[in-house]
């Protein structure tokens, strides 16, 4: 028993291990860290003696999916989707009813012997994007912010949406259902899940609110999504929708409730965790591609078939998003005021249709189908070749958004404003502490005060420095040097002998804190 607990253990940290080398790599060659994880999976898979992995949907599906919505959900702006409310919605419900429609009727010509039920089911499986994976291959894309709120918001709530298609579609493969407890089953589910979400959002908020300590206060963060998703789940709800709305919540409720140390580590907290998952994931899906090729093939089903019918429903994945991009960008050309006001140009479409990634949901949602659906086997392939497929169009979204004039600066633009609501923020800070001061105020505290405040609007209103930074940056260029020296002195003094541990431990954890800051601001959030 030890020894095999031993090689569970090693097995992860291994894992962990190909994941962050394939990260370093992807990111100094440019390619795609998803891509080479899954075909260094199927390598792997493939070795002799490596065992046929499965993978167990309650895993995925309770263990993985929850920590991975809530930690994009933390980071989405509440204020950008709220904004972008209407083609959100559109994408995120809409085209996931089409593409359900789509690629089930697409399944149920092509695939012999499925029903109509279970075709649909694979059309729910395959209609959600991945939040994850979109995020992957993009991040370094350099979108507008429009298309990238866009694509976030749709990511985040078309699982949900896409998850409550597959349960319903399930019953139908087992049982009988009308379409009016379909309806019925959307709206339950939606609204437990949206209370489930919001009930978690205030509880744990409120009694966060309550903690001193950030490592009380974060222990119960990484409780939340599981936490939003059962409650959901017991209530009949989707669990989805309700880990996405307590995230929101909690993430847009933050700053009022968390001290600036607890969001700090809870930042950090989830975006390791995600990292993490994420990446086994992408693994797993290579690792288990050998064993699904295999099952498919002992269907009896010609080889030649089987390619030709995974093609044929890609490329009903990929049109049916095209077709629904260019059936709905008229409506933000030509419709409402507050339609126009999104600037969806035309140019638009094509970029937003290579950007529908499919991952860890699509992974979760195959395995859910019951044995008793036929094809098993050969949709749950056809479910990973959609996902490889779909990483595979995202590559050269680049270049694609070069062609069409769409690349800007995203870094620039946001540090432009965050300069500007700096400056904001230091001059309230500024004369808060003016009113507050009296005669036992030291002036030199004042002085040092006003420095800065000064310093950070000056940055605002002067031009670029030789460099072509603007002064902030220069600042907090110089401030990291600073910082270097400054820690070779502590762990200098720390070697000598001349301070206690407790000293050097809180000197360098402000150092550490300084100089966060001024990277944050020098890279941004990166």
């Amino acid at each position: 028993m030890g020894s095999d607990a031993a090689l569970v253990v090693l097995a992860i940290v291994t894992a962990v291990v190909l994941a962050v080398v394939v990260t370093v790599v992807a990111r100094r060659s440019g390619w795609s860290a998803p891509l080479m994880l899954v075909a260094l999976g199927a390598i792997i898979a493939l070795f002799p003696g490596v065992p046929a992995f499965t993978i167990d949907p309650d895993i995925i599906l309770y263990g993985v999916l929850p920590p991975l919505l809530f930690s994009a959900a933390m980071r989405a702006s509440l204020i950008d989707l709220r904004t972008r409310r209407d083609p959100i919605l559109l994408s995120s419900v809409g085209l996931v009813a089409f593409t359900v429609l789509a690629v089930g009727g697409v399944g149920w010509l092509l695939v012999p012997g499925i029903s109509v039920a279970a075709a649909i089911a694979f059309g729910a499986v395959v209609a959600p994007t991945d939040q994850v994976a979109v995020e992957a291959v993009t991040r370094r894309a350099g979108m507008p912010r429009m298309l990238s709120t866009i694509l976030d918001g749709e990511n985040l709530l078309n699982d949900a949406t896409a998850l409550v298609a597959l349960n319903s579609a399930i019953i139908a493969i087992t049982a009988t259902i009308t379409p009016v407890q379909i309806g019925v089953s959307f709206v339950l589910e939606v609204v437990a899940g949206l209370a489930g979400g919001l009930v978690v959002g205030f509880v744990l908020g409120f009694v966060r609110g309550k903690l001193a300590a950030p490592v009380l206060d974060t222990s119960l963060s990484l409780v939340a999504p599981y936490a939003a998703f059962l409650l959901a789940q017991v209530a009949h709800g989707s669990g989805a929708l309700a880990v996405v709305v307590a995230g929101l919540f909690l993430g847009y409720r933050a700053p009022s409730f968390q001290s600036a140390q607890a969001r700090v580590a809870e930042e950090l907290n989830w975006r390791t965790i995600q990292f993490i998952v994420e990446n086994l994931v992408f693994l797993l899906i290579g690792l288990t591609l050998p064993h699904a090729v295999r099952a498919a093939v002992d269907s009896g089903i010609p080889a030649w078939q089987l390619v030709g019918i995974a093609f044929a429903l890609l490329a009903a994945v990929l049109l049916s998003r095209l077709i629904w991009g260019v059936v709905v960008t008229p409506l933000f050309r030509y419709g409402p005021a507050r339609m126009r006001r999104v600037g969806w140009p035309w140019v638009t479409v094509v970029p937003w249709t290579l950007s529908g990634v499919r991952g860890v949901v699509t992974l979760a949602a195959v395995f859910l189908l019951p044995a008793s659906t036929p094809d098993r086997a050969i949709l749950q392939l056809f479910a990973f070749v959609i996902v490889i497929g779909t990483l595979l169009l995202a590559i050269p979204i680049p270049r694609v958004l070069r062609a069409a004039g769409l690349v800007v600066t995203a870094f620039d633009q946001e540090r432009i404003e965050a300069e500007l609501l700096m400056a904001e923020a230091k001059s309230a800070g500024l004369e808060l502490v003016r009113t507050c001061a009296d005669e036992n105020t030291d002036p030199r505290v004042l002085e040092r005060l006003t420095a800065d405040a000064e310093f950070v609007s000056a940055s605002v209103d002067a031009g670029p420095t030789p460099t072509g930074d603007s002064l902030n940056i220069a600042y907090a260029e110089l401030r990291i040097r600073l910082f270097e020296a400054e820690r070779k002195a502590v762990l200098q003094a720390r070697a000598e002998g001349r301070y206690q541990e407790a000293a050097v431990r809180k000197v360098m954890h402000v150092i550490d804190a300084e100089e966060t800051a001024a990277r944050v601001l020098r890279h941004g959030d990166s």
